[in-house]
């Protein structure tokens, strides 16, 4: 029987149709192998035939050669699919890069400016926590206050909408902070890592100010859109263009490959802001949507917490069997928000019987602000107002663009 060893190049036949690939792992009694393609295929070993066998990677010099005339940036990496390899003896993507190797990867980010890198995690974002966005906000300012013209955040595509919002409300900020990943690995022939890499650092350079989101806004390699922090939610598990602002257009495009950037009226510009960090956050906050037959009981779990944001139905309703529940909740100190499931429009519990009785208990109307945005302003503003009535004022505030003044006549094309 044939033994192979990870990353081994073997060539097969199946179906009569000869193939290639590198060796993974066994699993099942196949040799799983990663085609050329990026998809995984099992094979039966006797099937295989050994044409390379790849020598371990020397180690490289973590030094990178740059143009100390170009503008600076900072990469902070927190890991990520932008920051992954494949892992041979498993077929999994894990995060091992750190910014660093981005730069000798995708070495045109050296046309555009010059920079500084930073590791503060390497994780997938499944694992991000409150404390890793306090930590990141601070290692975000700590660049700016050392004079970065941008900082450029590599983090997984998951959870990258929540960590935005976070580092929205924690930051004023008078240069771009950019977020940036990608759908696939580096290793497959469609990655959109270098694209989305190259869009990012141009956007770092420019005239905006702000928390935004960079990725692909098309399924071809032609533009990325940049999305406000605190409206941009992943709308595809898988597809490169996964991202969208909801309720109105990106605040601009980068182009590709020229990396023209376009803004829209509305982007605030650079230099408006001072640099400030409120890094506080309530982390006994919690998310939860209404379904039907949810029992109302269901929310006593959340006795403890001190702010929860419900996503309802519709106009932002739940059934009328849960209001008293939510009445308990508020007379007990826990702080209320309702949001909507809808992708567009916002909440107005003034239309229906159960609306009103929510506002008569002391909901709060979460206006047209995405679910997770509104978990994550409730975790800064509980952590920053000095009482509960400020902490009313500010979630009713429009702060960083969580709200849009009126909805728009304006709605994502469907890329399904």
């Amino acid at each position: 029987m044939n033994v192979f060893v990870p990353g081994d190049r073997v060539s097969f036949s199946l179906g009569g149709q000869p193939g290639t690939g590198t060796y993974i792992t066994e699993r099942d009694g196949m040799a799983v192998l990663k085609l050329d393609s990026g998809y995984n295929i099992g094979i039966p070993p006797e099937g295989c035939t050994l044409l390379e066998r790849v020598e371990a990677p020397r180690p490289v010099t973590k030094e990178v050669s740059q143009d100390p005339s170009l503008p600076q940036l900072s990469i902070i990496s927190t890991g990520g699919t932008i920051a992954s390899r494949i892992d041979y003896r498993t077929g999994a993507v894990t995060s091992q890069f750190d910014a660093a190797d981005i730069l000798r990867a995708i070495p045109g980010l050296r046309d555009i400016a010059r920079y500084t890198t930073r590791k503060i995690s390497t994780i997938l974002s499944e694992n991000m926590t409150p404390a890793l966005w306090r930590e990141l906000a601070r290692a975000v300012f700590a660049e700016i206050r050392d004079g970065a013209r941008g900082v450029i955040v590599t983090h997984g595509t998951d959870t990258m909408g929540y960590s935005a919002a976070a580092l929205s409300f924690m930051l004023d900020t008078p240069v771009p902070v950019v977020f940036v990943g990608s759908q696939r690995s580096a290793d497959r022939p469609s990655s959109d890592n270098q694209m989305n890499a190259l869009c990012s650092a141009r956007v770092g350079v420019s005239d905006l100010s702000g928390v935004f989101v960079v990725m692909h806004d098309t399924t071809s390699d032609d533009r990325c859109a940049i999305h406000r922090g605190t409206r941009v939610r992943k709308m595809h598990t898988s597809r490169r263009d996964a991202f969208r602002t909801l309720g109105a257009p990106p605040l601009g495009y980068v182009s590709y490959p020229d990396l023209e950037v376009t803004l829209s009226p509305g982007a605030t510009r650079r230099g408006e802001e001072e640099p400030a960090l409120h890094d506080r956050l309530e982390e006994r906050c919690a998310l939860v949507q209404f379904y039907p037959g949810m029992p109302p009981e269901s929310l006593r779990s959340f006795d403890s917490y001190r702010g929860l944001v419900i996503s309802g139905t519709g106009l932002g309703h739940v059934s009328s069997g849960m209001v008293p529940v939510i009445g308990d909740l508020i007379e007990g100190g826990t702080m209320v928000v309702m949001t909507s499931q809808c992708l567009h429009g916002r909440v107005c519990d003034r239309v229906y019987d159960t609306g009103r009785d929510l506002l008569k208990a002391g909901v709060i109307e979460g206006e047209d602000m995405l679910p997770e945005t509104a978990l994550v302003k409730l975790m800064w503003v509980l952590g920053n107002a000095k009482d509960g009535e400020e902490a009313r004022a500010l979630m009713q505030r429009n702060l960083k663009g969580e709200y849009l003044p009126r909805s728009l006549a304006w709605e994502t094309k469907s890329r399904a």
